[in-house]
């Protein structure tokens, strides 16, 4: 089976990770993967391993020649099916390409935004099957009246091995010029306002009122940045908020917090929610979209309501109040993550759908 997959992204954020899981393990299942992308992306450096990568010019929504450049590869490839990962052109053109050469074609959404219904019955019949990565994202399908014989859920994976280490939390405060005693919560996540960065922001005063040895880690780059750097200053948070940007080696720091805080209004799955459940990590979520299926609440974290600044600073109460509670609830995560979230069952899940549609 040959497979032409399909990524806009640039950077190797959450849904570009799970490409490359994908691709290790179709390789490894015998399939011939072919990866489109963006010109000097990071996935393009990643995929090569797994794949035959062709870089081309992906410039988003409004790049309508990309289903020429496309419908010319799959002329050229031939491809049995082409799997599109992502949003910002690569559906909708990459879907008007694939019809126009003939080659069925599947989309992966990773994201539960709403659209309107008319929009969906037109977009979604390109598709001969949309794969959501949980099954919060098929709901919001399903509502809009798209087939249910048309959508599938395959969850995203993590692949644990890098957050099963003997993680030295001592050291690791020394290396920020802490006291071993601080309790550190951390926020993984693209600095954009979907994410919930304000409402942490917000219920921070009064945690810090009665956990004054609370630092705060938000990893991540995005837009966001320079307002956050305002807001941060403004509330006098200088001293307890910290900035870590993109890291490299964000396993071997993920399992030196006590606990993960993820507000976000909307989200499809999460996956650094997963990384941080496989470093026994507890988090707090909101109860939106797919995050109730990465966080159980009250067996691995404690899910808020979105937008809820008082619920958030009593969940963050609870947790850093209470070692015990965190011990156990990260023992529940990682088992979580290698019982349902694994890249194996990932991979087999995507497989089976690309046997349904070519059959």
């Amino acid at each position: 089976m040959k497979v032409l997959h399909v990524e806009s992204g640039r950077f190797l954020y959450g849904g570009a990770r799970q490409v490359q899981y994908l691709l290790e393990g179709l390789r490894a299942r015998g399939v011939d993967n072919l990866l489109a992308c963006p010109q000097g992306s990071d996935i393009a450096t990643a995929a090569r391993p797994f794949a035959r990568v062709i870089e081309m010019p992906m410039r988003g929504d409004a790049d309508f020649r990309l289903a020429g450049r496309l419908s010319a590869l799959i002329r050229a490839e031939a491809p049995d099916l082409v799997h599109l990962h992502s949003r910002r052109g690569a559906d909708l053109w990459g879907a008007l390409a694939a019809r126009r050469c003939g080659t069925p074609c599947i989309l992966s959404r990773r994201v539960d935004n709403p659209e309107p219904r008319w929009l969906a019955a037109v977009k979604y019949r390109l598709f001969d099957h949309i794969v959501t990565i949980s099954e919060g994202i098929r709901q919001v399908l399903l509502d809009e009246g798209v087939p249910a014989g048309k959508v599938s859920c395959v969850r995203s994976a993590v692949d644990p091995t890098p957050y099963l280490q003997a993680y030295d939390k001592a050291a690791f405060r020394h290396r920020l010029d802490l006291p071993e005693t601080a309790l550190l919560a951390g926020v993984v996540a693209q600095l954009i306002e979907r994410k919930g960065h304000r409402h942490l922001l917000a219920a921070l005063p009064d945690v810090l009122a009665r956990h004054p040895d609370l630092v705060v880690l938000i990893y991540g780059r995005g837009p966001l940045e320079g307002r956050l750097k305002e807001q941060i200053a403004a509330a006098g948070l200088g001293d307890v908020v910290r900035l870590m940007g993109f890291v490299e080696d964000l396993p071997a720091q993920l399992g030196c917090l006590d606990l993960l805080v993820h507000p976000a209004d909307m989200e499809g799955l999460g996956v650094s929610l997963l990384q941080a459940a496989a470093a026994r990590v507890p988090v707090i979520a909101s109860r939106a979209g797919g995050m109730p299926e990465a966080v159980r609440d009250g067996i691995n974290g404690l899910l808020i309501m979105p937008g809820d600044v008082a619920g958030l600073g009593r969940a963050m109460d609870r947790l850093l109040g209470d070692a015990s509670l965190r011990a156990a609830m990260g023992d529940a995560g990682r088992a979580l993550v290698q019982r349902e979230f694994s890249v194996d069952v990932m991979c087999e899940g995507n497989l089976a759908i690309y046997r349904q549609v070519l059959a």
